[in-house]
């Protein structure tokens, strides 16, 4: 029975539009779905009216012949291919790119230009104006990544103030800014002016008792919740993906899976306003992670408006790779740190020219948030220290300590964060992420607020804990007992005997230690932004700060002893407390994520300490060794393995004995697999194995007896190529008999038309429709292994090549298929863990 293409179209296309399930956003919704919405109606039309010209006059080569496949050379079928129909990609979501096949089509695209160029001036001018638009996409990408960092860190700076007071001369100012601008400010009272009002002064002209702490407590808690409840509502309602730090999902997609709608540009808004909301909020997260989401949707954005970038999957993802390093950069002003980051951590594939461009994006991000000057301090980040003491090779053992906690730091909060991901995604507690939010502020809030160091935004606790105590300072980290008699320089303050509030600070560190490590394992993973590095950054801050306050002491009192004798003598400053709270810092960010070289180099961007580089490569080091003792996985890869993402990590290693006979599809008792063959199968066994499968594509072989292995041919491809055939042909005749038994009368496709995939047709009845040529989209290279190659290989394959698919043959006859998604479960089922976890193709 005839399949008309109408009926062809509806039963395939529906898999094909964007976003999943969502089949009336789909440019063919009046066809698929039978119904549109107002706003697309005009684009809808256009879209149609160019579809139905590209079928109507397409050229042909042999009224008597329709050769769909090939055209004689002329190649349509193929740039039609190459051409996504309207709003639908080339590929399906939650599917893998081939990354080869991106390549060959880009070499194919650059070869072609370069021939045009040679034909005319206009050609030569647009083969410039391609080469360019990679720098032109890099320097848009950093101007607004810049631009969003540098708004986003104002806006936190006047709602984390907000919780506490109002300027009255400028309700937008933050405190600081406020008492910038007053006459009255004194230097020891910098931080009181009049023009800045607590809400207690505000609602009852109270600033000290009972009764007004307990109204600012309240206001305190209040505000958070309130900053939270919205935070959650917009994600939920408008960008579910707008949650999380991003980290995971960005390096799954730049392996090359895709997520529709993760980079798009409601997620750019929705996140860039929530991140401003929950970093304001008080809640135990940061704003990094999600900022280079943000900066990746910005390089998304971008590269869909040149075609270079937009019609190639791969290509896109360079685009990508640059963007994170942007991202980085504005975060931490770091923009070397970022490329780093980028190339060790984020990045699947990044060839030399990413390298570059990835450079030119974090400099044009950096100099823009310079520009925009967020902290009022010119210059890039808000930890900038200047220490007057070296370290000294005696401190190298501290500092290793400090190594080992960040280690220990990073494994506890990987295993008990991963646990109550699970517990969320498993249990009924998943079902109410907006309570789940609400509760988690309102502990943070009311455990927070009587202590001053929980109570400061994150990134003002890390600064105090990374300054050195000058005789400026009115911490109460730097009250030490001052010699009356001392005449050193401001700059050469000896070491001191504590005072009691350095004692006091003391404690309420190590309380806020214990709360943060605790608070930060069931904040992260919300449903809201959250990023983990400011949190993990403050954990080793407090507790390197502690352990330097400590080693100082005990070099003042025992400056006698054989460690300190050489390098610390008395009235000497031998010890910076501050440097202690850096490399704890940089040990415990490293023993969650793993990184060791962008983690040192963006430490020493953040606060200007290139002196003090070793001490921070011991610590990273020592704390990544100390964690993989534990487990080889950082954070990010546990919620990729969490959440069923198909990432090959180029650092696992498969060590197993096993070959690719044990892995490979049709296994021993399932359904022989499904193939095509070269030139006995009509257009309607084809159309009926791909509506009763969902597999990317078919093996095509000579025939089903001998199973000899001729190509591969990709779904996709095939269901538009035989609709546009047979919508070309009937087109046709529809002008030229309105019958409805036309189609027997014409010579042409029809359903038991013979498609084949050779280079001449096969013989075949005098009678017999014309068949159906499809030579044109047969890949007649697909990699294949024999059956006796070990998975080792097979592995490093997949990883290397970007491979969708592996077919798998003995002497030239197929035996079976192995897919990504195979290779992760076989992996997953040697390491004893759920095959089924990965959910994806």
């Amino acid at each position: 029975m005839d399949i008309s293409p109408l009926a062809f179209l509806q039963a395939n296309m529906k898999s094909l539009c964007v976003p999943p399930k969502d089949y009336c956003s789909c440019c063919l919704d009046f066809l698929v779905c039978g119904g549109i919405s107002e706003n697309l109606v005009l684009k809808c039309l256009t879209k149609l009216l160019e579809f139905i010209g590209k079928l109507v006059f397409l050229p042909r080569t042999d009224p008597n012949m329709v050769n769909a496949g090939d055209m004689n050379g002329s190649g349509n079928l193929m740039d039609f291919l190459d051409e996504p129909f309207p709003d639908v990609g080339t590929y399906e979501d939650f599917h893998t790119i081939d990354w080869l096949r991106e390549k060959s089509r880009d070499t194919d695209r650059h070869r072609k230009i370069t021939s045009k160029s040679k034909e005319s001036i206009w050609e030569f001018i647009k083969s410039l104006l391609d080469a360019w638009s990679g720098w032109v996409v890099m320097l848009l990408i950093g101007l607004l990544a810049g631009t969003l960092a540098g708004v986003i860190d104002l806006a936190v700076d006047w709602m984390t103030d907000l919780k506490e007071g109002v300027c009255l001369s400028a309700f937008w100012y933050s405190h600081e800014q406020c008492c910038w601008t007053s006459n009255e400010t004194t230097f020891d009272d910098r931080d009181k002016c009049p023009q800045w009002q607590k809400w207690s002064e505000l609602l009852v002209s109270q600033s000290e008792g009972a009764s007004a702490y307990i109204l600012n407590y309240f206001l305190y808690i209040m505000w958070a919740l309130c900053f939270a409840f919205l935070a959650v509502s917009l994600v939920r309602v408008f960008a579910p993906y707008a949650c999380g730090s991003g980290i995971p999902e960005i390096k799954t997609i730049l392996s090359g899976f895709i997520i529709r709608g993760y980079l798009g540009k409601w997620t750019l808004l929705i996140k860039t306003v929530t991140l401003v909301l929950v970093v304001s909020s008080g809640l135990s997260l940061g704003k990094e992670g999600p900022l280079v989401h943000v900066a990746c949707c910005c390089g998304n954005f971008f590269s869909s408006l040149f075609s270079k970038y937009s019609k190639n999957e791969g290509k896109r993802r360079e685009v990508l790779s640059a963007a994170a390093a942007a991202g980085v950069s504005v975060a931490f002003g770091a923009p070397i740190g970022g490329v780093l980051f980028s190339l060790e951590e984020v990045s699947y594939y990044f060839p030399l020219k990413t390298l570059w461009r990835s450079f030119f994006a974090a400099l044009v991000a950096a100099f823009t948030l310079r520009s925009i000057n967020p902290f009022g301090n010119s210059r890039l980040v808000l930890f900038y220290v200047e220490y007057h003491t070296p370290w000294y090779m005696a401190e190298l053992f501290p500092f290793i300590l400090l190594g080992v906690f960040g280690g220990l730091w990073g494994t506890l909060f990987i295993r008990c964060n991963i646990a109550w991901c699970r517990r969320r995604k498993t249990t009924r507690l998943g079902k109410y992420p907006v309570l789940e939010v609400i509760v988690i502020t309102a502990i943070t809030a009311i455990i927070a607020y009587p202590n001053p160091y929980t109570r400061r935004s994150t990134s003002e606790l890390i600064s105090e804990l990374f300054n050195d105590c000058g005789a400026l300072e009115s911490s109460q980290l730097c009250d030490y007992i001052n010699d009356p008699n001392m005449t050193r320089p401001v700059d050469d303050i000896p070491d001191r005997p504590a005072g009691p509030g350095v004692y006091s600070a003391m404690w309420q560190l190590a309380l806020a230690l214990v709360f943060k490590i605790v608070i930060t394992i069931f904040t992260f993973g919300m449903k809201i932004p959250s990023g983990l590095f400011i949190p993990s950054m403050a954990v080793g801050a407090m507790a390197g700060r502690m352990v330097g306050i400590g080693v100082e002491q005990l070099a003042y009192h025992h400056h006698d002893w054989i460690i300190f004798r050489n390098w610390c003598r008395p009235g000497a400053d031998c010890v910076t407390p501050g440097l202690y709270a850096m490399v704890g810092a940089a040990a415990c960010l490293g023993g969650v994520t793993r990184m060791t070289v962008s983690l040192v180099v963006i430490m020493f961007e953040l606060t200007g300490g290139l002196e003090y580089i070793v001490p921070l490569m011991a610590a990273a080091v020592t704390s990544k060794w100390v964690a993989d003792a534990f487990g080889k996985e950082g954070i990010y890869e546990a919620h990729i393995h969490l959440n069923g993402y198909p990432f090959l990590d180029v650092k696992d290693e498969f060590t197993h004995r096993t070959l690719a006979t044990d892995v490979m599809r049709p296994r021993r008792g399932e359904a022989p697999l499904s193939v095509l063959t070269q030139d006995s199968m009509t257009v309607e066994d084809v159309e009926t194995l791909i509506k009763e499968t969902d597999y990317n594509g078919f093996p095509v072989v000579v025939s089903k007896d001998s199973e000899r292995l001729i190509g591969f041919a990709q779904r996709r491809e095939l269901i538009l190529a035989i609709m546009l055939s047979r919508d070309e042909v009937n087109t046709t005749k529809k002008r030229k008999d309105s019958n409805e038994n036309a189609r027997q009368r014409q010579d042409g496709v029809v359903s038991n038309s013979i498609v084949y995939f050779t280079e001449d047709p096969p013989e075949l009845p005098p009678n017999s429709p014309h068949p159906l040529k499809l030579r044109r989209i047969l890949n007649l290279s697909p990699f294949t292994v024999t059956d006796h190659t070990p998975m080792e290989t097979v592995v490093d394959i997949f990883r290397k090549l970007g491979l969708r698919q592996c077919l798998v043959t003995r002497s030239g006859r197929l035996l079976g298929i192995i897919t990504k998604k195979d290779v992760l479960r076989h992996m997953a089922q040697m390491a004893n863990q759920d095959p089924e976890s990965i959910m994806f193709n």
